[in-house]
């Protein structure tokens, strides 16, 4: 890849990383602020979904800023192997990478990664001959 696609790319993670440390992690409320307090029995299942929806916005925000970091890294040890595929070492398109600059596989391998990676799927036909 150029330089010039380059600073784009690392201007696009720092930006994109700024943006996700300036928002922070999301408070997870805790069920009982009293311990004398007796707990709402029709507002727990939603307080606690509350809770599993700001844990998983933390996990998939802290996943992101690694994913950022990584590619920083990748960008900076080897500017002139970015933007392609780990999988199959074809270039990964620039409108991917515009909007996910720190992809490291192309569309059809992620998508091949993630059906092998489904729990309980078949990897193929002839599995249940």
């Amino acid at each position: 890849m150029d330089p010039r696609t380059n600073d784009q790319i690392r201007t696009r993670l720092l930006r994109r990383r700024d943006e996700l440390l300036g928002e922070g992690d999301v408070d997870i409320e805790p069920l009982k602020d009293d311990p004398t307090k007796k707990i709402d029995e029709d507002a727990a299942p939603l307080a606690e979904m509350e809770q599993v929806i700001a844990s998983n916005r933390n996990r998939a925000r802290a996943q992101q800023l690694q994913q950022i970091d990584l590619a920083l890294v990748r960008l900076g040890e080897e500017p002139e192997d970015f933007g392609l595929c780990e999988s199959c070492d074809e270039p990964i398109p620039m409108r991917r990478l515009e909007l996910m600059p720190w992809a490291r596989l192309c569309a059809a391998c992620q998508q091949e990664q993630e059906s092998s990676d489904a729990p309980g799927t078949r990897k193929h036909l002839t599995d249940y001959r």
